[in-house]
Order: structure tokens, then sequence, then C-alpha cells
């Protein structure tokens, strides 16, 4: 089974692009396997539920969702080979881009849009970093020199990726972005497979549900400005 992430910050078009990529691969005969993992609510997955696949929803809540879903991969993916799939696709929100959810031997794709400022590629860090593909939206809603400028920064970041723009509106890029999939290696389990980044040291105590500010109630990993890491 080809196993396939696709991440990156909210409103990027994670959706929309895997949906398009999907309708173009069922022509194939292929039968696929979708887990979108969210925060709170995860409000696009009713498009899903209109394509000819199998479907599963993941909500984080109080964690971390990249930490909800490392702890979780192996679960997944016997799911996928449970489905008799011949590929699946993870979709998983991004948070605070310390982070990356991408690990050594998927296909791991991170989608970033081109409307987010000219800088902001310096600022995305592991999931820039760690990606095998970046698929680049809203490009038309940017001059030419703008996005030179942009995917620039991010080759800066990761000059090993191949990149990809994408529209939603065109259908420009998805075949090449089908194909990418298409040649994506054939995995049979995760249990050896390691994350390509490490996540954030320790957790504190606001990770598991603690409100109260006083210094009394913090546990685990501090990192205070004036004190430094407890």
């Amino acid at each position: 089974m080809k196993f396939i992430i696709v991440a990156g910050g909210p409103s990027t078009g994670k959706t929309s692009i895997i949906c398009k990529v999907i309708s173009n691969l069922l022509k194939k005969k292929l039968k696929i396997s979708v887990a979108k993992i969210d925060c709170v609510d995860a409000t696009s997955d009713g498009i899903y539920r209109t394509l000819d696949i199998d479907y599963l929803e993941g909500l984080s809540k109080d964690l971390c969702p990249d930490h909800y879903l490392a702890t979780n991969y192996v679960d997944l993916f016997q799911w996928g080979l449970n489905n008799q799939s011949d590929l699946m696709i993870v979709e998983t929100a991004g948070l605070c881009n310390r982070c990356a959810p991408f690990i050594d031997i998927a296909l791991n794709i991170c989608s970033i849009d081109y409307t987010t400022h000219i800088q902001a590629p310096l600022k995305f860090g592991p999931i820039v970093k760690t990606a095998d593909v970046i698929i680049l939206s809203k490009g038309d809603l940017i001059s030419q020199s703008e996005r030179i400028v942009f995917k620039s920064n991010l080759k800066k970041l990761n000059p090993h990726a191949k990149y990809i723009d994408v529209n939603g509106i065109s259908g420009q890029g998805y075949e090449t972005l089908s194909n990418c999939i298409l040649d994506g290696d054939e995995l049979l389990t995760l249990e050896n497979s390691i994350l390509k980044y490490t996540m954030p040291s320790g957790t504190c105590s606001y990770c598991v549900g603690e409100q109260r500010l006083s210094k009394d109630f913090h546990q685990g990993i501090v990192n205070t400005i004036l004190g430094g890491a407890n």
C-alpha cells in the first residue's frame, strides 16, 4: 500500500487538492482510504464522504495534532491495509510550525498558500525541510515576481523537494501530483519507521488540561522567559 501524508496550515487548500487528486486516481480503479486529522472540528469532511473511498476522522482535541498523529500512525496504516487499499492518504492540520508530522518511508507532501507573507517560508521550518513534495496554491492571486521570491525562499530551506503549483479552478498541477503519488513506494508496515524530525521536548501541565496560571501548578518541562527551563 502506498502511504501519503499531506500536511500544512489551515486554509491552504489541503482538502480540495486531495479530493481532486483522488477523483483523478479513482479513474485508474484504485481503492483509496483517507484519514483526516484535525484539532476540534473537521468541517470539510463532507467532501470526502461524497467520494467512493473509505474515510476516517480523528480529532486531537487537547493534544497537538502532530503528537496525536504520531501515536496513531501504525494503527492508521493497519486500518488502510484492512480496507485492502492500494493507497492511503493522511491529511493533517498544522499548528506552530515547530513540529513536522512526516515519516521516513512515506511520501510526504507539504501544502502552502502563496498569499501568506513573502518572508513566511523562513518561519515554516521543519514541515518544509522534511517534505518530499511541496504544493503551492493561490499563485494566481499574486504577481509572478512575488511567486519567484516566495519559491526561492522555500528552496533555501529545502532544495531537494519537488515543487508543484496547483490551482483548484483550472486543475493546474493535479496530474503531476497524481503521478508523484503513483510513483510512491509500496509499504508493508510502519512498525520500524521513524519521524523525520523530533517533536518538541516534554509535556507541560497546560498540554494536559491545566488552566491555572500560578507557578504552583507548573509541571513537566517548563521554559520561562526570565528563568530558563525548569
